[in-house]
């Protein structure tokens, strides 16, 4: 199987008496991640599912990539994913989709990070997870504990932006 780890894009700073759940993109955030998206469409990039934290952030995030990447299922919120959570919720979210054979997460950090130590079964891995960038781990198999190899990461710098 193949996970696709992507964390939301640029959004709006928290105001006063304004949830951190309810920040939404800005519009640079949105070009910057469709040019990732649009990177990952030409490396053949077409979920089978996208699981996204339900923050309107990361379901902004998780629609725009549902667009770029030709996605046409529907989006599975989940707490699972939320900035808070644990990688281990996550990995049993993405077990639940053991027939797909590209599954994309939307969400954010510090989960993502995590996420990609416990994928890659090295608890110690630091990993700077940009905004709006997307990884690929490959794991074989669905079972209790994964063992992942990381792919590839893009981010919009590499994507061919001049400013991440």
């Amino acid at each position: 199987m193949e996970i696709y780890i992507l964390r939301h894009g640029i959004a709006e700073e928290g105001g006063p008496g304004m949830r951190d759940a309810d920040r939404k993109l800005i519009p640079g955030g949105k070009d910057k991640l469709r040019l990732v998206l649009r990177r990952a469409r030409e490396a053949g990039v077409r979920p089978d599912a996208i699981l996204t934290s339900p923050y309107v952030r990361a379901v902004e995030t998780a629609r725009i990539a549902a667009g770029e990447l030709e996605y046409k299922g529907d989006l599975f919120e989940t707490e699972a994913l939320v900035p808070m959570s644990s990688p281990q919720p996550v990995w049993e979210e993405i077990r639940i989709q053991k027939e797909a054979r590209q599954v994309l997460l939307a969400g954010h950090e510090p989960l993502l990070s995590a996420v990609y130590a416990y994928l890659l079964d090295a608890p110690t891995l630091q990993v700077d997870v940009k905004k709006g960038s997307l990884g690929r781990i490959d794991v074989s198999g669905a079972g209790p504990r994964p063992r992942g190899v990381l792919r590839w990461i893009i981010t919009a710098r590499t994507a061919g932006s001049s400013r991440e």
